[in-house]
């Protein structure tokens, strides 16, 4: 079997499915939607903007006129820290509970038309030490389970605003993704008396294949189960489980790390690359600091251009998950830009 020209599936040990690949199909012709770039904005200042410093937003609130980030309670949330408590089953077939949490928006820089990319290292360095003073904040509240830091990037991942910023959730639960990939790691320990994303990170710099980009503290790889065609992985090279456990050398590399990433997205195809990123850190739960492993997924949904994305359709809805260019193509396109 060609991993680079047959037909296989591919195994994703952090939720335990699988991928269906098919890398033979990048040779078919390309007749499906095509979408034209997104117009990128020029003005630092938008006095529309309900995210720019000054501005009024939805709620009659008014923005401080903020110089670095501003964090603030989401106007429109989808956690609430006060709903009351209930659950509803009707024979084992119909269950609702209720869930509590608390929604927050990080606003990345006061400058309207910046992004990760387009700002320096040591305006990327503070956001890191938000994002870390934020979680650790949130994860110490009472009721507190999961706190997911995560950035939609770009209207075709749903940002209703081009304003650098993020959002972070804490849910009184934890989420499925999580969910499923703490089993996995705790298995995998009980089961090789390792982490799994150790084990996964030293491979990778072995071989070498996929691997996109490395400083002294973090990776980027393109993981070998990857779904979107340009996915990648970022990972913490010392076993640490959050971002309050970097210390000052490796927030510095993360954020060395971020904008290094961002430029080469962008670079691929000559535009501000969509995405859908977040980190993964411990929950809180008993042993929860030594399971876990820091790292970011990111997932763009550009296929072969500006104008081209990959939809999750058909048979990826019903069936498996299915990707044409292999994990070491997009790794090698990646490292070219």
């Amino acid at each position: 079997m060609d991993l680079q020209a047959h037909p296989h599936r591919r195994y994703n040990p952090l939720t335990r499915e699988w991928i269906l690949v098919s890398p033979h199909r990048t040779q078919r012709p390309w007749q499906g939607q095509v979408e034209l770039a997104a117009s990128q904005t020029e003005s630092a200042y938008d006095r529309e903007c309900y995210l720019c410093p000054g501005n009024l937003r939805a709620n009659g609130h008014r923005n401080p006129a903020y110089q670095g980030q501003f964090v603030f309670d989401n106007d429109f949330p989808a956690l609430l820290p006060e709903t009351p408590a209930g659950r509803f089953e009707e024979n084992a077939l119909l269950l609702a509970e209720a869930e509590r949490g608390i929604c927050r928006v990080v606003c990345f820089s006061p400058r309207h038309n910046l992004s990760l990319a387009k700002l320096s290292f040591s305006e990327i360095r503070p956001v890191v030490d938000t994002w870390a003073d934020q979680f650790a904040q949130l994860l110490g509240l009472p009721g507190i389970n999961h706190v997911q830091i995560f950035e939609n990037r770009g209207a075709a991942m749903g940002a209703s605003n081009p304003h650098p910023h993020c959002q972070i959730w804490a849910n009184s639960s934890v989420p499925n993704e999580i969910f499923k990939e703490q089993e996995s790691l705790a298995d995998y320990a009980i089961a090789h008396n390792s982490c799994l994303l150790c084990d996964y990170l030293a491979l990778e710099i072995r071989l070498a294949e996929r691997l996109v980009y490395e400083n002294h503290s973090f990776v980027q790889v393109v993981p070998f189960w990857a779904v979107w065609p340009f996915e990648t992985l970022v990972l913490a090279k010392r076993h640490v489980s959050g971002l309050d456990d970097l210390d000052a050398s490796e927030r510095d590399d993360l954020s060395a790390m971020l904008k290094q990433l961002t430029q080469r997205y962008d670079r691929l195809f000559s535009v501000e690359f969509p995405y859908s990123m977040g980190f993964h850190q411990r929950v809180a739960a008993d042993g929860a600091r030594d399971l876990s492993h820091l790292h970011a997924h990111y997932y763009p949904p550009l296929l072969r251009s500006a104008a081209i994305r990959k939809f999750l359709v058909g048979y990826e809805f019903l069936a498996m998950p299915q990707r044409d260019i292999t994990a070491e193509t997009a790794a090698r396109l990646l490292r070219q830009s």
